[in-house]
């Protein structure tokens, strides 16, 4: 179902939001028999170097060896179906050149995973201006930039946009102000543009996962956290999801680890 698909998507970063834009050009079980690992590497394991480190994402973006870290991640026979560019998707220049790549290498675009995002946790009395506009640029606007430089694509093909929300879409914290205004707007843009988009035969859903095995918020991926989601199971569930007859859209998907640390089995 997903042979042939060309697939686009933002990695996380922070500050500049150093965004990993990969097109997949897909043939399930002729070149990859694993793709949710593929995805999962794309979307949630790459940045883990850089993340947090304002000096070297720009010493990455500036070098391209960011991309070339990514691409060396996967095998030889994989990498003439992908391309890596460095953008940031609070810049809709950034975001129309990367979209623009894309469509000149492949011709189409049929899936947009928007992933890139930041956190910052604070208290009202001690957020800061500027890491309130740096959350909801690249949490929430730079969604809306992915969204509006890929539509034209996406309308083409008739095609599916994911974004990846969280569960503090849904449920607030104290010193969340900032990233839960970003996720409860993601969720809601998500939801109306999926209401505004159906009638072409688009689809659109958000992924809201709770606590991820990821290096968000200056994590160190480690056995200790074996408990919490893993990389891979947010592949698996995009695969399911392109994988869903087109009759059907499960337009929010919210997911959390099976039991919380420390549960007793």
């Amino acid at each position: 179902f997903i042979d042939g698909r060309k697939l686009i998507t933002s990695a996380n970063g922070n500050k500049l939001s150093e965004s990993q834009i990969i097109q997949l050009k897909s043939y399930a079980g002729e070149i990859c028999d694993n793709w949710e690992a593929v995805i999962a590497e794309a979307v949630f394991k790459y940045a883990g170097s850089v993340y947090g480190d304002i000096e070297k994402i720009e010493k990455a973006m500036a070098s391209g060896s960011s991309i070339d870290k990514a691409l060396s991640g996967f095998p030889e026979n994989q990498r003439p179906n992908i391309i890596g560019v460095v953008a940031d998707v609070t810049s809709m220049e950034d975001m129309q050149s990367a979209v623009g790549q894309t469509v000149n290498k492949w011709g189409q675009i049929d899936v947009v995973i928007a992933n890139a995002g930041v956190g910052h946790f604070a208290s009202i009395e001690d957020l800061t201006a500027d890491q309130w506009k740096q959350t909801i640029d690249i949490n929430l606007t730079g969604v809306f930039n992915t969204v509006k430089t890929s539509l034209d694509a996406i309308k083409k093909t008739e095609g599916y946009f994911i974004t990846v929300a969280s569960l503090a879409g849904t449920n607030f914290f104290a010193k969340g102000a900032a990233y839960n205004a970003s996720k409860f707007g993601l969720v809601g843009f998500t939801q109306a543009m999926m209401l505004d988009l159906r009638q072409y035969g688009i689809k659109c859903s958000t992924i809201m996962p709770g606590s991820v095995s990821t290096h968000f918020n200056n994590n160190t991926p480690s056995d200790s956290g074996a408990w919490k989601i893993q990389p891979e199971d947010i592949g698996q569930m995009t695969i399911d999801l392109l994988k869903m007859h087109p009759r059907t859209l499960p337009s929010k998907i919210e997911v959390r680890p099976t039991m919380p640390p420390g549960s007793k089995k």
